[in-house]
């Protein structure tokens, strides 16, 4: 469901005038099977946010999303926000066949939140971390527990905290379900995010690391989050290794 998260280079230049607002395409009735999302970027780089988490102080202003009739919608955060992300990520979050955008926005005095976009726009979000430079590392989106709604999961401060967070995705909304501590996904100045969501004997899982890098976690939607060592590599080979399910 998920790209492979990596940093994005942008060439382009920054605006001479930047919108004050977000901008929203307001559309009538529900949304035609042509204007299904088919890719995801940022545009707009800006040093506006000097947080440097991701290894240099740019960040992005725009997210431009791909219809499948060939059309593009474009979304301009406001100058108190930013995209402080490694790349969109695009998938089915509600089964219904238009795939949605996950993204990491950051505002200059709450810090991060996750918000999930269609091609309308920002449909829900988290709520803020709340302090300014506090930052989230998204792991993936997966049924986890078979009941036909989207868990969403990232790392709350990857750096600080370590604490996987899980939401569940349904009627539009984010309702928080879960949260264990001693995780983490990212290091300061790394410019991916370690780990992800993985299904090789029809479970769903998320792997993470052990908050001091020593153990690969697996952890799991039980009747609670269940997190089960399965390696002391933690390189990104190894990461991307047993997301392949290789032995």
């Amino acid at each position: 469901m998920w790209a492979k998260a990596r940093r994005l280079l942008s060439r382009y230049l920054h605006r001479v005038a930047r919108r004050a607002l977000l901008v929203l395409c307001v559309l009538p009735g529900p949304l035609a099977a042509t204007e299904a999302i088919i890719s995801a970027r940022y545009e707009d780089p800006t040093t506006r946010y000097a947080h440097g988490v991701l290894g240099d102080a740019v960040e992005h202003a725009a997210l431009v999303i791909g219809l499948s009739d060939g059309t593009f919608r474009r979304f301009v955060l406001p100058d108190d926000l930013v995209f402080e992300d490694t790349a969109p990520r695009v998938g089915d979050l509600d089964f219904d066949g238009a795939p949605e955008v996950i993204v990491v926005e950051s505002s200059q005095t709450r810090g991060a939140r996750l918000a999930i976009y269609d091609a309308r726009g920002r449909i829900t979000a988290t709520e803020f971390i709340g302090t300014r430079f506090r930052w989230l590392a998204p792991v993936g989106a997966a049924d986890l527990d078979g009941d036909g709604h989207t868990e969403i999961a990232y790392i709350d401060r990857p750096h600080l905290a370590k604490t996987l967070r899980l939401f569940r995705y349904r009627d539009q909304k984010l309702e928080a379900i879960a949260s264990l501590g001693g995780l983490t996904n990212h290091r300061i100045g790394e410019t991916d995010i370690a780990g992800g969501m993985r299904t090789c004997k029809g479970l769903p899982e998320m792997l993470v690391a052990s908050a001091d890098w020593s153990q690969m976690i697996s952890v799991t939607l039980e009747s609670t989050l269940v997190a089960r060592p399965i390696g002391t590599d933690t390189s990104r080979a190894a990461f991307a290794k047993a997301l392949d399910c290789a032995p």
